[in-house]
């Protein structure tokens, strides 16, 4: 019988990787192969009645195909809207199990797109070993960084649309919160999206302050996370 556990949707490779990047130094590692520049890797589930095969292209896209272990038919069901029952419900479970191993190994997040946003990320990280946080499940694009010693958040960083932070258009923009000091001023500080104003700002990563500004206004509102 297939592994039983709650009720899941399946959900597709593209949507589950959209914001990921994989990591190909680990791909070997896991038990992936590479053949004409696609890796793979195949697992038994259902108790070896099927066989769910994920692989990993030149450009990280990732497909996932399940088929039956003794004839070699492809195996569809558990991607059908509404089809249910202990089987495929099961099937659904491990092959979603898989992909999240997969993931947690051989991905990292890729939502910031942006070399100013990353390059705040990239610091908070090198300098004080402090990684992006993604804490809400419906602003899958909302990142906050957080003081290890004193669990306060300095930084939010999020990909939204320009009229949200005072424009009136509705294309993607990167942007950062920090806690607001004294030299904030100027056209570049915006108020703050979604946080206090008088305690928060907002900066639209879009040049107007360049990447040495940043990573020090990072590192003051980082000091004023302080208890």
């Amino acid at each position: 019988m297939a592994k039983t556990c709650a009720p899941i949707e399946y959900v597709t490779p593209a949507e589950f990787f959209r914001r990921m990047r994989v990591k190909r130094t680990t791909l070997q590692k896991f038990g992936f192969k590479k053949e004409s520049g696609v890796w793979t890797y195949s697992a038994p589930i259902s108790n070896g009645a099927l066989v769910c095969t994920v692989a990993v292209d030149s450009r990280g896209v990732v497909k996932e195909t399940t088929t039956d272990a003794a004839t070699g038919d492809e195996y569809v069901q558990h991607r059908v809207v509404g089809a249910s029952g202990k089987f495929v419900g099961g099937v659904r479970c491990e092959i979603m199990a898989l992909m999240k191993r997969i993931a947690d190994s051989c991905f990292e997040r890729d939502v910031f797109k942006t070399d100013l946003a990353r390059g705040i990320i990239a610091f908070a990280e090198s300098e004080w070993g402090e990684k992006p946080e993604f804490l809400w499940k419906n602003f899958p694009d909302y990142a906050v960084l957080r003081r290890k010693d004193t669990d306060k958040w300095y930084a939010l960083v999020a990909r939204l649309t320009a009229d949200k932070v005072g424009g009136n258009r509705k294309d993607i923009v990167e942007a950062v919160n920090l806690r607001r000091t004294a030299s904030m001023d100027g056209p570049r500080f915006l108020p703050a999206y979604h946080m206090n104003k008088k305690t928060w700002t907002t900066i639209v990563l879009d040049g107007m302050a360049g990447a040495e500004e940043l990573r020090k206004l990072l590192a003051e509102s980082r000091k004023l996370a302080k208890k």
